[in-house]
Formats: C-alpha cells, sequence, structure tokens
C-alpha cells in the first residue's frame, strides 16, 4: 500500500477544506494547489492567487523545496523534466541531460523523500526482450505545477518579473490538467466496477510498450480486464475514439471484457449507441460521485507552510 495519500484523498481533503462546489473549477485550482493543505478562495482568480501565494512566496517555498532535494541540480533537473515531458523515467534522463546511472540514483533518491511514486504499466508488453521504461507521478499535484512552471523560470521570478511564466502557464493550463483527470477517473472506475461486481478490480493503471499506450487498463480478482480511454477536447467523443481503443487493445494482444470512456465534453449519438455491456461512458459530471458525503474526516493534516 502506498504510502502516500491518493489524489481521490488529496482532492476530496482539498474540496472539504476550501467549500468546493463548482467540480470543474474545484479540479483547476486543485491542479495548481493540491496536496498542501493551503486554504484557496476559488472567488479569486486562479492567476491572482499563483502570484500571490506562489510567485510573491517563491524565495521562502523554494528554500523549503530544496531541503527535501538537497538543493542537487540533478533533482531539480529531472523533477522539472518529469513535470512537462511524458512522464518516462528514461525520457527524463534524456530530456534533463543526465547519465541514466546518475538519473536512476536521482530518482531513487527523489521516491525515497516522498516527492514521487513508481507507475508501472499493469501488463508487461508481448516481447519478454523488450525494455519499457517506468512513468513517474507527483505525489503531489502542487510540486508537479512548481517545477513545470516555476522551477525552470527562476531567474525572472526573482526578480519580480512574472510575465513569462504568466504566459506560458496560459498556453498549457488546459493540457495541464489532464493527468487529474486521469487520475481521478482511475478512482471512480474502480470505486464503481467494485460496487457493482463480484468480481473486483485489484489493479489499475494504464499500459504502454514501445508501440501502443492504452489510457486505462484494469485487471480483475479473476485475471479479466478493463480498458479505456480519456477524451479531453472540446469536442464531443466519436465512436472513433471507441474504435482506437480496440484496436489499440488488439495490438497489444489483450482480451478486454469490459470498455469504459471518459469525454470531458459529452459524446455524439453515434457512440451513444454503442453504450450498453460491454462498454460505459463517463463524463465529467460523474466525477461528481467522487465528492459525495464529504466531512471533516475527509480533511488530511497537512504540516506544510501556510501561504
Amino acid at each position: 500500500m502506498s504510502k502516500h495519500p491518493t489524489i481521490l484523498q488529496q482532492f476530496r481533503s482539498f474540496c472539504y477544506h476550501n467549500n468546493a462546489t463548482n467540480l470543474d473549477l474545484a479540479l483547476e485550482y486543485f491542479c495548481v494547489f493540491g496536496g498542501m493543505g493551503w486554504h484557496v478562495d476559488m472567488r479569486i482568480p486562479l492567476d491572482e492567487l499563483i502570484e500571490e501565494k506562489i510567485l510573491d512566496n517563491y524565495r521562502y517555498i523554494h528554500g523549503d523545496i530544496t531541503k527535501i532535494t538537497k538543493s542537487q541540480e540533478i533533482h531539480h533537473k529531472i523533477l522539472t523534466a518529469l513535470a512537462l515531458g511524458d512522464r518516462r523515467e528514461h525520457s527524463a534522463f534524456k530530456k534533463a541531460q543526465v547519465d541514466r546511472n546518475y538519473g536512476e540514483d536521482s530518482i531513487d533518491f527523489l521516491v525515497d523523500e516522498g516527492l514521487l511514486m513508481v507507475d508501472k504499466s499493469v501488463e508487461k508488453p508481448l516481447k519478454k526482450d523488450e525494455e519499457v521504461s517506468n512513468k513517474l507521478l507527483f505525489t503531489q499535484p502542487f510540486m508537479r505545477f512548481w517545477f513545470a512552471l516555476v522551477s525552470p523560470m527562476y531567474k525572472s521570478i526573482k526578480a519580480g518579473e512574472y510575465e513569462e511564466v504568466q504566459n506560458r502557464w496560459m498556453d498549457m493550463k488546459s493540457e495541464f490538467i489532464h493527468l487529474i483527470y486521469q487520475q481521478l477517473f482511475l478512482e471512480l472506475i474502480q470505486i464503481s466496477f467494485n460496487e457493482e461486481s463480484t468480481d473486483p478490480i485489484v489493479k489499475i493503471g494504464s499500459y504502454w510498450d514501445a508501440k501502443v499506450e492504452i489510457d486505462i487498463l484494469a485487471k480483475t480478482k479473476s485475471g479479466k480486464f478493463l480498458a479505456g480511454a480519456c477524451k479531453f477536447s472540446k469536442a464531443k467523443a466519436k465512436k472513433s475514439e471507441f474504435t482506437k481503443l480496440k484496436e489499440s487493445c488488439k495490438k497489444a494482444e489483450l482480451k478486454i471484457e469490459h470498455y469504459v470512456l471518459f469525454s470531458k465534453n459529452k459524446f455524439s449519438t453515434e457512440l451513444k449507441k454503442e453504450k450498453g455491456e460491454h462498454l460505459q461512458l463517463f463524463s465529467l459530471k460523474s466525477l461528481g460521485h467522487l465528492l459525495i458525503d464529504l466531512d471533516e474526516n475527509d480533511l488530511l493534516v497537512n504540516t506544510n507552510k501556510k501561504y
């Protein structure tokens, strides 16, 4: 069992602590401030809060974080590469321009210090000799935001010049939040499936090899598989998304018993007709199920300094 609170536990704590009533808005603020236990007034525009709570307090927050990273440049390079890249370990080494052996030592340190956790493909690739890089997840959404946006631009931030980081945030904001949606959707799938099934999910995550990537792959107690995909664009999810998912599973030679699709912006009529025993469709509204019965027991104890 992970020693870190799950993304769902952190999100429920964040929503209870900050009296969140709008799910979409809560997710937006959570992807920046999640995991820190700070009070966040969501009536204030997010850009203003980023400036007030993070950029204006750069020196103090930086000091707290470097106590964890020991101010080692290699750790900061790898954390930024992971925050901005595809989360694959070997891709991060290449992006950070660090030797693999030193990079692996750095990852081990960052996992031990609680900044990262290892994310392995649910199933191994078809070819036994094919090396598949592990992926890494930040244990707290805030740390991912810090190393994606703040740490790489420390010089201008220290000088009180925020325009560059604000412009960059505007460019990447929409895509940046997608990982949080996907992580929470994984939680929703496991909860909803296990509530209704006598064959519970015992393992859930993603699948990837050298050629194929599947957003969601789950394995039940009896060994059956469930696969899923997430759609984040403004357009409705179409039947082609389902077709693409099935093709990916076929390439990976996975025998799938059940499929799930998540769309932030609803589904086409054609895709809705496919819904049935072997396909479930989930929308943003579906994620609201994760916030049912919030109470003080959901509030996590945080020892971070409050800004």
